[in-house]
């Protein structure tokens, strides 16, 4: 898809950097990027399995979360993508809240919660987000909200391909140097 291809091997930014498009997509690389979410959970919970506390407890990188704090921190930072995918259908260029990421893997629900509880609620919202995603017009796939942080405007096609790739970035880290499917 439109990934930035990885010239160093960089541990942070495995598939690369995204590019965002800055003209709409067509229709069939939305049902591309809407097939990448719709799929991130069974792939996530495929990749994890069988992996003991210990190794859930081990950084995926050195200096990076560990495996545990990134099963939490996907599910968080995708119900943030749902509720401004929501907000920006509903309101006219919505200005979001942001979030610290780092300071939300630290609280005791990133770091104690057994993953089962995270890939249970990031697979409840994947099907609410994607059966959304799969029934929007052309033209409210145009629509935007603010992001303070990056003092951006984002269209609702933009974030599409921004979470695709949030999704198949960390799925990177899960696996290592195991190939992305």
């Amino acid at each position: 898809m439109q990934d930035s291809a990885p010239n160093s091997p960089d541990l942070r930014y495995p598939i690369g950097h995204p590019v965002l498009p800055d003209a709409s997509l067509e229709q069939g690389a939305r049902t591309a990027y809407i097939a990448h979410l719709a799929t991130l959970p069974d792939l996530v919970r495929a990749t994890v399995a069988g992996r003991t506390p210990a190794q859930l407890d081990q950084p995926y990188r050195p200096g990076g979360w560990t495996m545990r704090q990134l099963l939490h921190h996907l599910p968080d930072s995708h119900l943030n993508a749902y509720t401004r995918f929501k907000l920006a259908l509903t309101e006219d260029n919505p200005t979001i809240k942001s979030y610290d990421e780092a300071a939300w893997a630290e609280l005791p629900d990133s770091t104690a919660t057994p993953p089962a509880v995270s890939l249970a609620l990031l697979e409840a919202l994947h099907i609410r987000w994607v059966r959304l995603l799969r029934n929007l017009t052309d033209e409210q796939w145009q629509r935007t909200y603010y992001h303070p942080d990056s003092d951006r405007t984002f269209t609702l096609d933009q974030a599409l391909v921004l979470y695709s790739w949030h999704g198949r970035h960390h799925l990177a880290h899960l696996r290592g140097n195991e190939p992305l499917t």
